[in-house]
């Protein structure tokens, strides 16, 4: 071999090495956008994006996640399809959004009534079976389930006192379409449709009596209890599951190490959520109780037990609506009996 074909062989070689490095290292990278169901100037926005910077953090910088606020990419409703097709590579989101695919998603994702406290749904997620059927429920549609967050338990809107159930019979409110209407209607009261942006102007004119609307601090500093004079907190209805999911092609691409931290780190996202939002409603809660003008009604044990097996009742209606349902059902109030949290 010459001079100048060993020179040659000895870079070709060196050329090749140093591309099979830095393709490595590229593969060692992962840059990510995840769209959220959340505006830019909400409250929780900031915390989804203190996420992501924690991913990166305890990756080493492999994992960089960009969050961008609803709408950004394709509409709330469409994150579902957009991160199946890689459009996306994740969203963090309300899973009621995607009923009309499977009606799974909006028992998963807000079951009226099921839940008086976010401990309550992590454990269910995280001990109870929940987060295995989460995925058995959007691993067809190419995801791959990461963990659940909530936003807390909503507020409920009064402008009449609210003790329990039997107070709700005849009661005017604002509720979505779809469960949270059926539930309420089974349990006596009289819900309508309104969008979020007139309920407000509702109240105050006295078109509406309540509303099913959001958490307390939001509530409160949007001035609601100028006429819900008699909020009822922690509430008893809702509590909206925020999921975070990542493209499943994508997660079982991942090493092993890259998989823990993304899971573990949804659990920790999910405490640091409801601890900056309880904060927020701790504090709007000690102001609208040293209103004389305003009550805060908290419902007893035996009152929300009640309306919870008011709502089973409209869950065991949505359960035969698919098989997914039917899952969702069975392995949701399997807990809740076990808890002590529905009666058998």
């Amino acid at each position: 071999m010459t001079t100048y074909t060993l020179k040659s062989a000895l870079l070709g070689g060196l050329v090749a090495a140093t591309s099979l490095m830095a393709s490595t290292a590229l593969a060692q990278d992962y840059q990510w956008t995840f769209q959220t169901s959340a505006q830019a100037g909400d409250n929780f926005f900031p915390i989804e994006e203190a996420w992501a910077d924690r991913v990166n953090e305890l990756s080493d910088g492999r994992i960089e996640i960009t969050v961008v606020p609803v709408g950004t990419v394709v509409a709330h409703n469409e994150t579902l399809d957009a991160v199946g097709a890689g459009i996306l590579q994740g969203h963090i989101t309300d899973p009621s959004y995607f009923s009309g695919k499977d009606p799974a998603f909006a028992m998963l994702g807000n079951l009226v009534g099921a839940w008086s406290a976010p401990e309550q749904m992590f454990d269910y997620m995280e001990n109870g079976g929940g987060k295995e059927l989460f995925n058995e429920l959007v691993n067809p549609y190419g995801l791959q389930f990461l963990g659940a967050s909530a936003t807390g338990v909503e507020a409920f809107l009064s402008t009449k006192p609210i003790h329990g159930v039997d107070d709700l019979k005849g009661i005017k409110m604002r509720a979505p379409e779809g469960m949270v209407q059926e539930v309420f209607a089974a349990a006596g009261a009289s819900p309508v449709n309104l969008p979020g942006s007139e309920v407000y102007t509702a109240l105050e004119k006295g078109v509406i009596d309540a509303a099913d609307y959001t958490v307390f601090s939001t509530n409160h500093a949007q001035g609601m209890h100028e006429f819900a004079k008699y909020p009822l907190y922690p509430g008893f209805h809702s509590m909206p599951v925020i999921e975070v999911s990542l493209n499943k092609d994508i997660y079982d691409g991942l090493p092993e190490d890259l998989q823990t931290i993304l899971n573990e780190s949804v659990s920790v996202f999910a405490r640091d959520m409801i601890t900056q939002l309880d904060e927020q409603n701790e504090a709007a809660v000690a102001e609208a109780q040293a209103d004389p003008e305003i009550t805060v009604i908290d419902w007893s044990d035996e009152e929300r037990a009640k309306f919870r097996g008011i709502a089973k009742s409209q869950w065991a209606n949505w359960a035969e609506r698919s098989e997914m349902a039917g899952k969702a059902y069975e392995s949701v109030t399997a807990y809740l009996t076990e808890k002590g949290l529905l009666a058998e």
